[in-house]
């Protein structure tokens, strides 16, 4: 999510390995993490540096898109031909403060037995805890990539370029026949074979190169004048195993509250049947009184007792007497009863801040819950962190491609929560809320939908806001209209309990980051782009465009 990268590249190869990388022909060589079937699994593989020159570069890419390039001597990388099955790839590192300064490719095969494009794995240091909390800094926490939505694929290569690492020359080693399969090298060194899996090279030798700085003459590396890695990189296959069943209800408390349903507002003895529309434990109320009560229009602690309704009126009272004329256009505001206590200016403008903010509400849309999408509780640390408030909503796209169908999205979301908490080492799922494609919200961090949650999503503003996510890529696609619509309706719902207007501005405290130093005072839209509190191509500019209209909507919802 690093600001103005390619979201993917479209570089394909027809060999169905074309690098020559450490080699994992099964699962016993990756180092997993595994818990119940139903919860899913961590399979984590270490990227180890490139054999030089060993690439197929002869094989041009379907559409005429230029042969992939060879190695640098600098480069890291991995070909596991037979794993478990896994949905969702990322790289991680060790150090959390480590800048990835290189460029992470990935190609997955599918189950059926396709191979995709490589796909760009962009940074992810942009969307995580505030620099300072103890979820970044303590030992569990690493750095790494944005996650990737791959669907169900049993094969992986993934390769690691240092900014800066030179490409080797195309002397020694290169492909025979620039139109054939990718075979052994001529110089021995690690050769693929067409049917996609990982060719011992002349010497019978892994493919791993002896030293990563080596160049391709044997002298000193280019890799030498590279950007350095960070330690520890590996790469993380996620299967997101399968949904609890729901639990069934319990049929015990559905009778108990069948046979005895709330009283109504006309009490229990008015003998009403249960009303199954909006309040649906409830019995159907009284009929409404002939005579409505008074209402004083002062708060009660500063005015005097009103005085009885005359009997014989039957227009609706005023709510004190008035001195003029009930034409007169000098009067705006009511004039007290005799006796009344006068309230003071400060008072009547806090009454009627806190009257008026009240109103602007809006409806609770339907939410799914962590249960709902089959979040496992067991993995995620106890306990939540919350903030005082909710001053914005931090709108995301999860850059994990739009390859997912809504049937899915319980997958995906299942995926993200156990790379956050497994590989990345976070407390819970980051995001407060994701939105699918189809429109429909999902519960992401524990504590309360409706509490001010503190999240890991806006680096340096985590704190008294939220950060809403759509499951997606945003940089070159438009969003659906249906989440679209979904943002607006959340973050109506939930700016309007903490009395925030969706078109107002607001201030933020830094955190840290790369906008903004820590301690500033930022004003930021209510409803705002993650690039406005980072410097970041997030959420995608096509999403970012819908903000506008997001806000207008969300204003209308609350009654603005």
């Amino acid at each position: 999510m690093r600001a103005y990268l390619a979201s993917s590249i479209g570089v394909a190869c027809t060999a169905a390995l074309a690098l020559p990388l450490a080699v994992y022909p099964g699962p016993a060589h990756a180092r997993a993490e595994r818990t119940a079937a139903s919860s899913g699994s961590t399979q984590s593989l270490p990227l180890l540096p490139l054999v030089a020159d060993g690439l197929d570069r002869g094989v041009a890419t379907p559409g005429g898109d230029a042969p992939a390039p060879a190695p640098a001597p600098a480069d890291r990388g991995v070909a596991a031909s037979r794993v478990r099955p896994f949905s969702l790839v990322g790289v991680v590192w060790d150090q959390p403060s480590a800048d990835l300064r290189g460029r992470v490719q990935v190609r997955t095969r599918a189950v059926s037995g396709e191979w995709s494009p490589w796909r760009e794995l962009l940074p992810y240091g942009d969307e995580a805890p505030d620099p300072d909390s103890p979820e970044l800094r303590g030992v569990r926490a690493h750095g790494g990539t944005a996650p990737l939505w791959v669907g169900d694929s049993d094969g992986v290569q993934a390769r690691v370029r240092p900014e800066g690492a030179a490409v080797a020359g195309g002397g020694a080693g290169a492909d025979a026949g620039a139109g054939g399969g990718a075979g052994a090298d001529a110089g021995g060194g690690a050769g693929v074979d067409a049917g996609g899996g990982a060719a011992a090279d002349a010497g019978g030798g892994a493919g791993v190169g002896a030293a990563a700085g080596a160049s391709a003459d044997g002298g000193p590396g280019a890799g030498a004048r590279s950007a350095a890695l960070p330690s520890g990189l590996r790469l993380e296959l996620i299967d997101p195993g399968e949904a609890p069943a729901p639990p069934p209800p319990d049929r015990a408390v559905l009778r108990a509250l069948l046979a005895h349903p709330a009283p109504s507002a006309g009490g229990a003895a008015s003998g009403a049947r249960p009303s199954w529309g909006s309040s649906r434990w409830s019995a159907r109320p009284s009929p409404r009184p002939s005579r409505p009560s008074v209402k004083p229009s002062w708060p009660s602690r500063w005015s005097a007792k009103p005085s009885p309704r005359p009997s014989g009126s039957s227009a609706r009272p005023l709510p004190y007497p008035s001195t003029h004329s009930t034409h007169s256009t000098h009067s705006t505001q009511p004039t007290p009863p005799p006796g009344a206590i006068a309230p003071p200016p400060s008072a009547l403008v806090e009454e009627a801040t806190k009257a008026n903010a009240a109103r602007y509400s809006a409806p609770r849309p339907s939410i799914v819950t962590r249960a709902g999408w089959g979040a496992d509780e067991k993995i995620r640390e106890t306990g939540h962190v919350y903030s005082k408030t909710v001053k914005v909503a931090f709108i995301h796209h999860t850059v994990t491609g739009n390859k997912y169908s809504c049937s899915q999205a319980p997958s995906v979301l299942r995926s993200i929560y156990r790379y956050h908490v497994k590989s990345l080492g976070w407390r819970d799922y980051g995001y407060n809320f994701t939105i699918d494609k189809c429109g429909k919200i999902y519960e992401g961090r524990s504590g309360g939908v409706a509490k001010a949650v503190r999240g890991a999503h806006t680096l340096g503003f985590n704190t008294n806001s939220m950060g809403v996510a759509v499951l997606g890529t945003f940089s070159a696609k438009k969003p659906p209209a249906k989440a679209v619509k979904a943002i607006a309706k959340l973050t109506a719902w939930k700016l309007g309990l903490f009395k925030r207007n969706p078109r107002g501005t607001t201030h933020l405290v830094s955190g840290g980051g790369n906008k903004y130093k820590k301690g500033a005072n930022v004003k930021l839209h209510v409803i705002a782009g993650h690039r406005d509190g980072f410097a970041t191509e997030c959420p995608g500019k096509d999403l970012y465009k819908k903000l506008g209209s997001v806000r207008k909507t969300a204003a209308r919802l609350q009654g603005r």
